[in-house]
């Protein structure tokens, strides 16, 4: 039997959408008040979705607890209440988009969740607007 589990985590952080190669004018018009140099806040919701085989041993496709110990470790507590322009590496050399930071969550967890199982990431940056991010 296939079947999704999904948890959710929220956290916060600041960010400023810049592109280096672009004038200030063209970043002013490109990205309007995200551009702003002092940057600017979300309180971001992300659901967690894990999908593949329930396990006929356990019952479980994976234990809930593992994944939001996962999820603190690598998202929660590497992102929240962070400058993520300054604070986060990745986004060192990556504009901190959510379309970015959706792709950098799902890498983190990656590297730690069985490849035998589908991992997608839903990264809500308000209320109504959202990404998602498989892998591909």
């Amino acid at each position: 039997m296939k079947i999704t589990v999904c948890r959710k985590a929220h956290f916060n952080a600041a960010h400023r959408l810049h592109n280096p190669a672009l004038t200030n004018e063209e970043n002013a018009a490109e990205f309007g008040k995200c551009n702003n140099e002092f940057f600017h806040g979300h309180n971001y919701e992300l659901i967690v979705h894990v999908h593949g085989e329930v396990h006929p041993r356990t019952g479980y496709l994976m234990d809930m607890k593992v994944l939001k110990d996962i999820i603190k470790t690598e998202v929660e507590d590497y992102l929240d209440h962070k400058n993520l322009n300054i604070q986060v590496a990745e986004f060192k050399t990556l504009n901190p988009t959510a379309e970015h930071i959706a792709y950098v969550i799902w890498n983190r967890l990656r590297r730690v969740i069985n490849n035998n199982l589908d991992l997608k990431v839903t990264l809500y940056e308000t209320p109504r607007n959202y990404v998602e991010y498989n892998g591909q």
